[in-house]
């Protein structure tokens, strides 16, 4: 960090930890019992994917990586703005194993040196009346946001649960503070 930032008082990014994914588990755990809101046991990473013979060579080693387990096939799914994701589903639903796989893809991804193209990963959940809600994990910024569309409508956003969720796991999760980078992930793959 430079004079002009401490100046200005800009602050040098905190950048990505895959490492706090473990945390999620527990979060679920915190999630279940407050909120009634379970795991699926799907998980999802997006990314921006790259052509060339280097990413198709290191899909096929993620796909292989996770496939190895005899857990379910990988899916890869692209969604309506053009990003990539490895969609990741347990079967019986294991929080912990789609947390594990969806880190996996991340760290394999980041050593190949396509770290720049990963956007983020999300954990879904289900609620009462089959409400929808997701842990998002900002790659780039290191925190994590909940995304709950409102079932039923057009692309709006059940904000009082978003609220409550980053409310609830401000202690366990490093949560994004910043409210406009709480993008919509509307129709994830994964989701």
């Amino acid at each position: 960090m430079g004079l002009l930032d401490a100046v200005f008082g800009r602050r040098k990014p905190v950048g990505p930890n895959l490492d706090s994914l473990f945390a999620v588990p527990s979060a679920a755990i915190t999630v279940q019992a407050a909120l009634d809101f379970t795991p699926t046991g799907r998980a999802a990473v997006a990314f921006r994917a790259p052509e060339g013979r280097a990413f198709a060579e290191i899909e096929a080693d993620v796909r292989a990586l996770l496939d190895a387990d005899a857990g379910p096939p990988v899916d890869i799914a692209e969604d309506r703005f053009g990003y990539d994701w490895v969609v990741l589903a347990t079967d019986p639903v294991d929080v912990v194993t789609a947390v594990t796989d969806a880190h996996a893809v991340n760290v394999s991804l980041v050593e190949a040196g396509f770290g720049p193209q990963l956007l983020c990963s999300l954990v879904s959940f289900r609620g009462p009346d089959d409400q929808q809600l997701a842990l998002v994990y900002l790659f780039k910024a290191g925190t994590f946001y909940p995304f709950a569309p409102t079932q039923g409508s057009d692309e709006q956003r059940n904000n009082v649960l978003e609220l409550q969720v980053r409310d609830l796991l401000e202690g366990e999760l490093p949560m994004e503070k910043n409210l406009g980078r709480w993008f919509a992930v509307w129709n994830a793959p994964g989701l």
